[in-house]
């Protein structure tokens, strides 16, 4: 009978205390959040396909944040495949020099990734806006061509 109340003693001591843990931590995270967002310009994060020349794409480190199975069906070619929710965890291996564009379907789950990213310090990422499904139905890399094209008529 005493272990049985010693092993409640003890799991309504840990159970009070992982809130408070997780508040302190939450709250640093916020504070980040708050900053990131005090001096983020309006539609900073994200692009459009038709915002990027065709010769460009060479230029940029594209990651496909969906799951393996949908990159391997189909995804932009010259992506790699990162899952959105080890992009953070994969930062330090990303170059520093260069565009990081993100993409996943719509742009939902890649959006969550690029902002942790954003908030960890990386200026240098982008949301492709609308995601593969947008891209492949404005023209692939020939998005700004096309769109170029259209507005010059």
């Amino acid at each position: 009978m005493k272990l049985t109340k010693l092993i409640s003693t003890f799991l309504i001591a840990t159970a009070l205390s992982v809130p408070a843990v997780a508040y302190a931590e939450d709250k640093a995270a916020i504070s980040a959040m708050e900053a990131y967002f005090d001096f983020s310009e309006y539609e900073s994060g994200t692009i459009l396909p038709e915002q990027i020349p065709a010769e460009d794409w060479k230029k940029i480190y594209v990651i496909d944040t969906r799951d393996a199975e949908q990159f391997h069906k189909a995804h932009i070619p010259g992506a790699v495949n990162i899952d959105w929710r080890k992009v953070l965890g994969q930062r330090s291996k990303l170059p520093a020099d260069k565009m990081v564009l993100l993409y996943c379907n719509s742009g939902t789950l890649s959006s969550q990734a690029a902002m942790a990213l954003r908030v960890a310090g990386m200026e240098n990422v982008r949301i492709l806006q609308g995601g593969f499904s947008e891209w492949k139905a404005k023209g692939g890399f020939e998005a700004n061509r096309i769109a170029t094209k259209k507005s010059a008529k």
